[in-house]
Protein backbone atom coordinates (compact mmCIF):
# COMPACT_ATOMS: atom_id res chain seq x y z
CA UNK A 1 0.00 0.00 0.00
CA UNK A 2 1.27 3.47 -0.69
CA UNK A 3 0.47 6.57 1.31
CA UNK A 4 -2.56 7.08 3.29
CA UNK A 5 -5.39 9.51 2.47
CA UNK A 6 -7.41 8.83 5.50
CA UNK A 7 -7.13 6.99 8.74
CA UNK A 8 -9.43 6.57 11.71
CA UNK A 9 -9.35 4.64 14.98
CA UNK A 10 -12.03 3.86 17.08
CA UNK A 11 -13.76 7.17 15.72
CA UNK A 12 -17.37 7.77 16.97
CA UNK A 13 -20.02 10.12 16.94
CA UNK A 14 -23.41 9.80 19.35
CA UNK A 15 -26.20 11.66 19.88
CA UNK A 16 -27.42 11.76 23.29
CA UNK A 17 -28.15 7.72 23.76
CA UNK A 18 -27.63 6.96 20.11
CA UNK A 19 -24.61 6.15 18.60
CA UNK A 20 -24.76 7.20 14.76
CA UNK A 21 -21.10 5.85 14.33
CA UNK A 22 -19.08 3.77 16.93
CA UNK A 23 -15.67 2.02 16.79
CA UNK A 24 -14.88 3.17 13.23
CA UNK A 25 -11.65 2.38 12.12
CA UNK A 26 -10.78 3.12 8.49
CA UNK A 27 -8.07 3.64 6.35
CA UNK A 28 -8.03 4.98 2.92
CA UNK A 29 -5.24 4.54 0.08
CA UNK A 30 -4.06 7.86 -1.80
CA UNK A 31 -5.19 7.90 -5.03
CA UNK A 32 -7.95 5.60 -4.34
CA UNK A 33 -11.49 5.17 -5.25
CA UNK A 34 -13.62 4.09 -2.31
CA UNK A 35 -17.24 3.46 -2.51
CA UNK A 36 -18.35 3.99 0.84
CA UNK A 37 -21.75 1.67 1.19
CA UNK A 38 -24.46 0.87 3.74
CA UNK A 39 -27.83 0.34 4.79
CA UNK A 40 -29.66 4.17 5.73
CA UNK A 41 -28.89 4.98 9.36
CA UNK A 42 -25.36 3.21 8.94
CA UNK A 43 -23.23 6.29 9.36
CA UNK A 44 -22.23 6.75 5.88
CA UNK A 45 -23.17 10.50 6.03
CA UNK A 46 -21.90 10.94 9.56
CA UNK A 47 -18.60 9.81 8.52
CA UNK A 48 -18.59 12.12 5.93
CA UNK A 49 -19.19 15.19 7.62
CA UNK A 50 -16.57 14.17 10.53
CA UNK A 51 -13.95 14.00 7.68
CA UNK A 52 -14.51 17.24 6.22
CA UNK A 53 -15.02 18.72 10.13
CA UNK A 54 -18.66 19.73 9.92
CA UNK A 55 -18.99 17.55 12.96
CA UNK A 56 -17.12 16.78 16.30
CA UNK A 57 -16.32 13.40 17.04
CA UNK A 58 -17.57 11.64 20.36
CA UNK A 59 -14.75 9.57 20.67
CA UNK A 60 -11.45 8.34 18.38
CA UNK A 61 -9.49 10.14 16.22
CA UNK A 62 -8.74 10.46 12.43
CA UNK A 63 -6.57 12.14 9.77
CA UNK A 64 -7.21 13.50 6.45
CA UNK A 65 -4.29 14.28 4.33
CA UNK A 66 -2.54 14.25 7.75
CA UNK A 67 -4.49 16.85 9.64
CA UNK A 68 -7.07 16.50 11.97
CA UNK A 69 -10.87 17.66 10.30
CA UNK A 70 -11.54 21.19 10.68
CA UNK A 71 -13.55 24.26 9.45
CA UNK A 72 -9.88 26.07 8.75
CA UNK A 73 -9.09 27.54 5.24
CA UNK A 74 -5.83 25.40 5.30
CA UNK A 75 -7.66 22.14 5.77
CA UNK A 76 -10.57 23.08 4.01
CA UNK A 77 -8.51 24.31 0.79
CA UNK A 78 -7.37 20.57 -0.24
CA UNK A 79 -11.37 19.26 0.30
CA UNK A 80 -13.94 18.89 -1.91
CA UNK A 81 -17.21 18.15 -0.42
CA UNK A 82 -20.50 17.32 -2.02
CA UNK A 83 -23.31 17.06 -0.21
CA UNK A 84 -26.43 14.97 -0.95
CA UNK A 85 -28.73 17.80 -1.75
CA UNK A 86 -26.35 19.20 -4.14
CA UNK A 87 -26.17 22.99 -2.17
CA UNK A 88 -26.20 25.40 -5.11
CA UNK A 89 -28.11 28.16 -5.10
CA UNK A 90 -31.08 28.26 -7.74
CA UNK A 91 -31.95 31.41 -8.52
CA UNK A 92 -28.01 32.05 -9.74
CA UNK A 93 -26.05 30.65 -12.80
CA UNK A 94 -22.77 28.96 -13.02
CA UNK A 95 -20.94 32.33 -14.03
CA UNK A 96 -22.48 33.75 -10.01
CA UNK A 97 -21.18 30.39 -8.40
CA UNK A 98 -17.88 30.61 -10.31
CA UNK A 99 -17.52 34.20 -8.88
CA UNK A 100 -18.37 32.86 -5.35
CA UNK A 101 -15.63 30.09 -6.00
CA UNK A 102 -12.93 32.48 -6.77
CA UNK A 103 -13.39 34.78 -3.54
CA UNK A 104 -13.39 31.14 -1.17
CA UNK A 105 -10.50 29.65 -2.81
CA UNK A 106 -6.98 29.69 -3.14
CA UNK A 107 -6.30 27.29 -6.52
CA UNK A 108 -9.20 28.28 -8.21
CA UNK A 109 -9.66 27.16 -11.50
CA UNK A 110 -12.42 29.44 -13.32
CA UNK A 111 -11.14 28.47 -16.58
CA UNK A 112 -11.60 24.55 -16.12
CA UNK A 113 -15.39 25.57 -15.18
CA UNK A 114 -15.78 27.11 -18.35
CA UNK A 115 -13.93 24.45 -20.44
CA UNK A 116 -15.57 21.30 -18.90
CA UNK A 117 -19.44 22.71 -19.09
CA UNK A 118 -19.13 23.96 -22.62
CA UNK A 119 -18.01 20.12 -23.39
CA UNK A 120 -20.79 18.84 -21.79
CA UNK A 121 -22.96 21.59 -23.35
CA UNK A 122 -24.16 22.91 -20.01
CA UNK A 123 -24.99 27.02 -19.98
CA UNK A 124 -22.55 28.91 -17.78
CA UNK A 125 -26.06 31.96 -17.94
CA UNK A 126 -28.85 29.62 -17.01
CA UNK A 127 -30.29 29.53 -13.16
CA UNK A 128 -29.45 26.48 -12.08
CA UNK A 129 -32.57 25.74 -11.15
CA UNK A 130 -33.58 25.75 -14.27
CA UNK A 131 -30.88 22.91 -15.04
CA UNK A 132 -32.17 19.08 -15.23
CA UNK A 133 -31.46 17.00 -12.05
CA UNK A 134 -28.05 15.54 -13.95
CA UNK A 135 -26.93 19.29 -15.38
CA UNK A 136 -27.51 20.54 -11.67
CA UNK A 137 -25.13 17.58 -10.37
CA UNK A 138 -22.48 17.59 -13.47
CA UNK A 139 -22.65 21.46 -11.92
CA UNK A 140 -21.63 20.94 -8.60
CA UNK A 141 -19.20 18.42 -9.22
CA UNK A 142 -17.29 20.80 -11.65
CA UNK A 143 -17.19 23.55 -8.68
CA UNK A 144 -16.18 20.73 -6.56
CA UNK A 145 -13.12 19.68 -9.05
CA UNK A 146 -12.34 23.87 -9.42
CA UNK A 147 -10.65 24.19 -6.06
CA UNK A 148 -8.41 21.72 -7.12
CA UNK A 149 -8.49 19.51 -4.13
CA UNK A 150 -6.58 16.35 -3.02
CA UNK A 151 -9.88 14.44 -1.44
CA UNK A 152 -13.32 14.46 -2.96
CA UNK A 153 -15.94 13.62 -0.27
CA UNK A 154 -19.48 12.73 -2.35
CA UNK A 155 -22.78 11.79 -0.32
CA UNK A 156 -25.14 10.10 -2.43
CA UNK A 157 -24.24 12.31 -5.64
CA UNK A 158 -26.29 10.20 -8.18
CA UNK A 159 -28.93 8.81 -6.14
CA UNK A 160 -31.98 11.19 -7.93
CA UNK A 161 -30.73 10.87 -11.25
CA UNK A 162 -31.89 9.08 -14.43
CA UNK A 163 -29.29 6.20 -15.63
CA UNK A 164 -27.80 8.24 -18.41
CA UNK A 165 -27.37 11.02 -16.03
CA UNK A 166 -25.74 8.76 -13.36
CA UNK A 167 -23.49 7.38 -16.47
CA UNK A 168 -22.03 10.47 -17.14
CA UNK A 169 -21.79 12.10 -13.47
CA UNK A 170 -19.81 8.79 -12.82
CA UNK A 171 -17.55 9.10 -16.51
CA UNK A 172 -16.74 12.48 -15.40
CA UNK A 173 -15.35 11.26 -11.87
CA UNK A 174 -13.50 8.44 -13.87
CA UNK A 175 -11.90 11.24 -15.89
CA UNK A 176 -10.83 13.58 -12.61
CA UNK A 177 -9.70 10.51 -11.27
CA UNK A 178 -7.53 9.72 -14.22
CA UNK A 179 -6.04 13.18 -14.21
CA UNK A 180 -4.36 12.37 -11.06
CA UNK A 181 -3.36 13.67 -7.39
CA UNK A 182 -7.12 13.11 -6.35
CA UNK A 183 -8.55 10.39 -3.93
CA UNK A 184 -12.26 10.12 -3.90
CA UNK A 185 -14.79 8.43 -1.38
CA UNK A 186 -18.39 7.92 -3.30
CA UNK A 187 -21.06 7.15 -0.94
CA UNK A 188 -24.18 5.48 -2.44
CA UNK A 189 -26.78 2.54 -2.18
CA UNK A 190 -26.21 1.83 -6.31
CA UNK A 191 -23.65 -0.81 -6.00
CA UNK A 192 -23.62 -1.67 -9.44
CA UNK A 193 -22.54 2.20 -10.53
CA UNK A 194 -20.09 2.04 -7.52
CA UNK A 195 -18.28 -1.04 -8.80
CA UNK A 196 -17.76 0.30 -12.48
CA UNK A 197 -15.51 3.13 -10.82
CA UNK A 198 -14.50 2.25 -7.15
CA UNK A 199 -11.10 -0.06 -6.15
CA UNK A 200 -11.67 0.18 -2.64
CA UNK A 201 -14.54 -0.06 -0.11
CA UNK A 202 -16.18 1.12 3.19
CA UNK A 203 -18.94 -1.15 4.41
CA UNK A 204 -20.68 0.27 7.06
CA UNK A 205 -23.49 -1.54 8.60
CA UNK A 206 -25.04 -0.94 12.32
CA UNK A 207 -22.94 2.37 12.99
CA UNK A 208 -19.55 0.19 12.49
CA UNK A 209 -17.07 -0.98 10.13
CA UNK A 210 -18.14 -3.96 8.52
CA UNK A 211 -15.12 -4.07 5.59
CA UNK A 212 -12.37 -1.30 4.48
CA UNK A 213 -10.29 -2.73 1.93
CA UNK A 214 -8.73 -2.94 -1.69
CA UNK A 215 -11.60 -4.76 -4.08
CA UNK A 216 -9.49 -7.07 -5.41
CA UNK A 217 -8.23 -8.26 -2.73
CA UNK A 218 -12.10 -8.62 -1.46
CA UNK A 219 -12.88 -10.64 -4.75
CA UNK A 220 -9.50 -12.82 -3.99
CA UNK A 221 -10.35 -13.82 -0.72
CA UNK A 222 -14.06 -14.78 -0.81
CA UNK A 223 -15.96 -17.62 -2.31
CA UNK A 224 -19.30 -18.96 -2.72
CA UNK A 225 -19.43 -22.54 -1.75
CA UNK A 226 -22.29 -24.96 -2.44
CA UNK A 227 -22.24 -28.68 -0.69
CA UNK A 228 -23.80 -31.08 1.62
CA UNK A 229 -25.56 -29.86 4.86
CA UNK A 230 -23.48 -31.84 6.82
CA UNK A 231 -20.19 -30.69 6.25
CA UNK A 232 -20.89 -27.24 6.66
CA UNK A 233 -19.65 -27.48 10.34
CA UNK A 234 -16.49 -29.02 9.62
CA UNK A 235 -14.78 -26.24 7.23
CA UNK A 236 -11.68 -24.95 8.72
CA UNK A 237 -9.45 -21.84 7.99
CA UNK A 238 -12.51 -19.98 6.62
CA UNK A 239 -14.62 -17.15 8.30
CA UNK A 240 -18.49 -18.09 7.27
CA UNK A 241 -19.81 -14.50 6.28
CA UNK A 242 -23.68 -15.37 5.39
CA UNK A 243 -24.79 -18.84 4.90
CA UNK A 244 -28.25 -20.46 3.77
CA UNK A 245 -29.17 -23.75 4.29
CA UNK A 246 -32.19 -26.51 2.63
CA UNK A 247 -32.67 -29.88 3.96
CA UNK A 248 -30.08 -31.47 2.41
CA UNK A 249 -27.38 -28.79 0.93
CA UNK A 250 -25.53 -25.69 2.38
CA UNK A 251 -24.69 -22.53 0.69
CA UNK A 252 -21.98 -20.48 2.01
CA UNK A 253 -20.45 -16.92 1.38
CA UNK A 254 -16.79 -17.38 2.94
CA UNK A 255 -13.52 -15.35 3.30
CA UNK A 256 -10.60 -18.27 3.06
CA UNK A 257 -7.39 -17.34 5.37
CA UNK A 258 -4.03 -17.56 3.38
CA UNK A 259 -3.12 -21.52 3.01
CA UNK A 260 -6.42 -22.39 3.73
CA UNK A 261 -8.05 -25.30 1.44
CA UNK A 262 -11.44 -25.96 0.58
CA UNK A 263 -12.37 -29.62 0.66
CA UNK A 264 -12.86 -30.67 -2.70
CA UNK A 265 -16.81 -31.73 -2.09
CA UNK A 266 -17.78 -28.03 -1.97
CA UNK A 267 -18.39 -26.45 -5.04
CA UNK A 268 -16.65 -23.77 -5.59
CA UNK A 269 -18.04 -19.62 -7.28
CA UNK A 270 -16.49 -16.28 -7.84
CA UNK A 271 -19.35 -14.05 -5.80
CA UNK A 272 -19.07 -10.17 -7.28
CA UNK A 273 -18.79 -7.30 -5.17
CA UNK A 274 -22.07 -7.23 -4.58
CA UNK A 275 -22.75 -10.12 -3.31
CA UNK A 276 -19.69 -9.90 -1.11
CA UNK A 277 -21.42 -6.25 0.02
CA UNK A 278 -24.61 -7.60 1.08
CA UNK A 279 -23.52 -10.94 3.12
CA UNK A 280 -21.48 -8.08 5.65
CA UNK A 281 -24.32 -5.91 5.49
CA UNK A 282 -26.90 -9.00 6.43
CA UNK A 283 -23.87 -9.97 8.87
CA UNK A 284 -24.65 -6.70 10.68
CA UNK A 285 -27.91 -6.81 10.78
CA UNK A 286 -27.91 -10.61 12.84
CA UNK A 287 -25.77 -9.23 14.68
CA UNK A 288 -22.77 -10.19 13.29
CA UNK A 289 -18.92 -9.85 14.20
CA UNK A 290 -17.54 -6.48 12.30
Amino acid sequence: MGATAIQTKGLGKRYGSFWALENCDIVVPEGSVSALVGPNGAGKSTLLKLLVGLSRASTGEGTVLGKAPEQHEDFLSEIGYLAQEIPLYKSLNTRDHAKMGRHLNKRWDEAFITKRLDELGIPLDRPVGKLSGGQRAQVALTLALAKKPKLLLLDEPVAALDPLARHDFLSSLTQAVADGGLTVIMSSHLLADLERVSDHVIVLAAGKTQLCEDIETVLGEHKLLVGPREHAAKLDGVNIIHETHSAKQSTLLVRVTKGAKVPPHWQQHEPNIEEIILAYMGQAKEGGAA
